[in-house]
């Protein structure tokens, strides 16, 4: 599987968040940033993903965030690693 694909499922796994209305708006939000900053392709991929998993941990300590939303958030920082 090469990256493009990976970033593909890492992406379905963001929509998985952005579109539960049981997230805070601006946890959604910030996993649409994460989309954009990994489909970036201007930056050098291990930029987009240490950017992506940096920002995504900030996401996951978001004390009004849903269990469920931080274990999505977790799962889509370890398919992160594969990458980098």
């Amino acid at each position: 599987m090469n990256v493009d694909e990976k970033i593909a499922q890492i992406s379905d796994g963001l929509d998985m968040i952005s579109g539960d209305n049981s997230i805070p708006r601006n946890i959604r939000r910030g996993a649409d940033d994460v989309k954009r900053m990994l489909r970036n392709k201007i930056d050098p991929i291990d930029l987009r993903v240490s950017s992506a998993t940096s920002r995504l941990d900030e996401l996951a300590n978001d004390p009004n965030i849903p269990l469920h939303g931080r274990t999505l958030i977790w799962n889509i920082m370890s398919r992160l690693e594969e990458l980098a």
